[in-house]
């Protein structure tokens, strides 16, 4: 689904750029030798992880799914995706749009290892996608998304679940 017609959409029918509260995920996707996906926005030329808000009737798993699929042509299955840590700091993920929309983002974060489908960036959403190894992500990295790599290194670590 693109933006247009989205429940986000629809609620800035309504409310205007105003701050809105947004629940969504995100999906850290590793490739055989530990390289992570990574994904160019159309918008502002920064690279990310696939993520997205959730929808009426969505649950994170579902978010992160139906975004990782939308954004790039991969498909995940439910049991695939493992959460290691939510992202909903608002001075990280606090965001302000092109447009001036602004959103403070709480997001569930996942890793996955195996997918299906060939890689085919959306191309309202993204420019561009790719692995690349984590500690040498693509520039400019979105800073969220820096974060939540952060996040991924320590809960690859010790084991813990991660929230900032």
């Amino acid at each position: 689904m693109s933006y247009v017609g989205s429940y986000l959409w629809e609620l800035r029918q309504k409310v205007g750029s105003r701050p809105l509260l947004v629940p969504g995920a995100q999906v850290l996707l590793l490739d055989a030798a530990g390289r992570g996906l990574f994904q160019q926005r159309a918008d502002t030329g920064v690279w990310e992880l696939p993520a997205g808000a959730c929808e009426e009737g969505d649950d994170f798993v579902g978010t992160a799914r139906r975004e990782l699929a939308e954004e790039t042509g991969l498909h995940v299955e439910r049991d695939a995706l493992e959460a290691f840590g939510t992202l909903s700091d608002p001075a990280v993920h606090t965001l302000t749009y092109p447009n001036g929309d602004i959103t403070h983002c709480f997001a569930l974060c996942f890793v996955a290892r195996r997918w299906s489908g060939e890689l085919s960036p959306g191309p309202d959403e993204v420019t561009r996608a790719g692995f690349r190894a984590l500690g040498d992500p693509p520039r400019p990295l979105h800073p969220p998304t820096a974060v939540v790599l952060e996040m991924f290194r320590e809960f690859s670590s010790t084991g813990r679940f991660q929230a900032r």
